[in-house]
């Protein structure tokens, strides 16, 4: 009997702490924007692209501070590649290598531009249409298709051709009217899941209006589809303008872009194609770049993929 009283009471023993460590030693939870990081910097094809188009970058924006010819000079025409002009010179005399750096200049310029204002536009109808509904929703979403169904080439031909002389912000402009639908749709279908969450509701209750829970609540929580999608955005842009400039309807002189560099050089791809390569190559790696940059924002935004370990 008491042998059964004693089994009983050791029963009730609580359990033994022993080896568990104390709060004050378990590790600190890492933080969304760290996973985010860590994640981002495992992704080995993001990062070589990252050193990539941060040395493009800095050759473009340091290397015509050392080199000794500007862009604007003239030597004689069509020169083959020497020591002192390592691509030749164009048919007027002009230094291929300074072209190209200054044709890099204005086509990232250029992309840059048009990435913010097509994801701050596309962002901002989304968001309205996904939150608000009904009418609103409806005007946005055949508004979006509408645009989405104009041929993109074609009407930023038009429009470069009626606005324009030619000068890159014209074109930034006239891409950047048509940039936006795809990111506006995906803002929108973020913004519709968004605004059924329980923190969305509190805001409504407490009396915030519907710009302050837009831009306070959805927006802020949509910053890695936004992020993505701004990132593809610029590597669109770039070739959308090379397109424009190469059936000359982008860039115009005294500016000038990789794609107006290659269109100008296309008929000595056969005799000279130094003068085609040099611009093309540096084209391709900045879109390439870019687009497996994305890649990597796209995974170490996405939920589903692998955790890093703390």
């Amino acid at each position: 009997m008491n042998s059964m009283l004693a089994g009983a009471d050791s029963d009730k023993t609580p359990p033994s702490t022993e080896g568990t460590l104390p709060p004050a030693a378990l590790p600190e939870p890492v933080s969304q924007g760290k996973l985010v990081l860590r994640k981002f910097l495992r992704h080995k094809l993001a990062m070589v692209s990252s050193g990539v188009l941060l040395f493009i970058v800095l050759v473009t924006m340091i290397m015509p501070l050392f080199w000794p010819h500007a862009y604007t000079d003239t030597m004689g025409g069509f020169l083959p590649p020497s020591a002192d002009n390592p691509l030749g010179t164009t048919q007027v005399g002009k230094d291929m290598v300074s072209q190209v750096l200054r044709g890099t200049q204005y086509s990232l310029l250029i992309a840059l531009i048009v990435s913010i204002v097509s994801t701050t536009i596309g962002v901002t109808l989304g968001s309205i249409a996904g939150y608000l509904r009904g009418p609103s929703d409806t005007g946005i979403s055949r508004l979006t298709d509408l645009f989405l169904i104009i041929p993109q080439i074609a009407a930023a031909a038009i429009l470069a051709t009626v606005f324009g002389s030619g000068a890159w912000y014209v074109v930034a402009g006239v891409l950047a009217a048509f940039g936006w639908m795809q990111i506006a749709r995906i803002t929108r279908a973020e913004s519709m899941s968004l605004s059924q969450r329980e923190f969305i509701e509190s805001a409504r209750a407490a009396g915030a209006g519907t710009g302050r829970i837009i831009f306070k609540h959805l927006v802020p929580n949509m910053v890695g589809s936004i992020t993505v999608n701004a990132t593809l955005a610029v590597a669109q842009a770039i070739l959308a303008e090379a397109a424009l400039s190469f059936i000359g309807l982008g860039v115009q002189v005294p500016d000038t872009s990789l794609g107006r560099i290659i269109s100008e050089n296309y008929a000595e791809l056969q005799a000279r194609p130094w003068l085609f390569f040099g611009p093309f190559v540096v084209l391709v790696l900045i879109s390439l770049s870019i687009n497996f940059i994305g890649d990597g924002l796209r995974d170490a935004f996405d939920p589903r993929q692998r955790r890093v370990k703390a």
